[in-house]
């Protein structure tokens, strides 16, 4: 079922979504300064929720609220990953990282939810799983090359680490996505 799309979105419709999108972004831009490995941080697990948000979002309401709660996202990132890199001994590095980040973050999410939207109808996991693999993909392309082509940093092994947790994370969010898309269909 395609939820119908209205002129007004409620703010009680809008609260829970964003609030769960602002503290997953804010935990990935936390989380991405541990290392695990050489290969791996962990926000690599944390910032693949944010795609589940959005799709369950997609699933419940449609993609207008699922961009609207993107966008909160993305400016929560924005004020957060400004303040870091002004905070820094080379601020202007550190706003290249901001800007790679929020770039990648929007243009991932956007992708997300059209993807979502039109595979909707098919099969439950379709739209969910690829949604977010060719998100995560999109996304994972644009931050590392836009955050460290040219500046002599090995960036290629951290990049496939942090894509790789991406696409399994995509994977393993389709068990609590259908438990969690069941829980929220309308009734009658």
């Amino acid at each position: 079922m395609i939820p119908a799309e209205t002129d007004s979105i409620s703010f009680r419709r809008l609260l829970l979504p964003v609030l769960a999108m602002a503290a997953i972004v804010l935990l990935s831009n936390v989380l991405v300064q541990y290392p695990i490995t050489d290969w791996l941080t962990w926000g690599a697990f944390s910032y693949p929720i944010t795609y589940f948000v959005t799709d369950v979002c997609n699933r419940w309401a449609g993609p207008r609220l699922a961009r609207r709660v993107a966008w909160a996202g993305f400016v929560t990132g924005a004020i957060a990953s400004v303040s870091v890199a002004l905070g820094q001994d080379d601020p202007a590095f550190g706003l290249r990282i901001a800007g790679a980040s929020g770039t990648a973050f929007i243009v991932s999410q956007l992708l997300d939810v059209a993807i979502f939207n039109r595979l909707r109808r098919q099969s439950w996991w379709k739209a969910p799983l690829w949604g977010s693999a060719i998100a995560s993909t999109v996304d994972t392309a644009i931050f590392f090359s836009l955050a460290f082509a040219g500046t002599g940093f090995d960036w290629k092994l951290l990049a496939a680490g942090d894509l790789g947790v991406k696409l399994l994370m995509a994977a393993a969010l389709l068990v609590p996505f259908r438990a969690l898309v069941r829980r929220l269909a309308p009734t009658g």
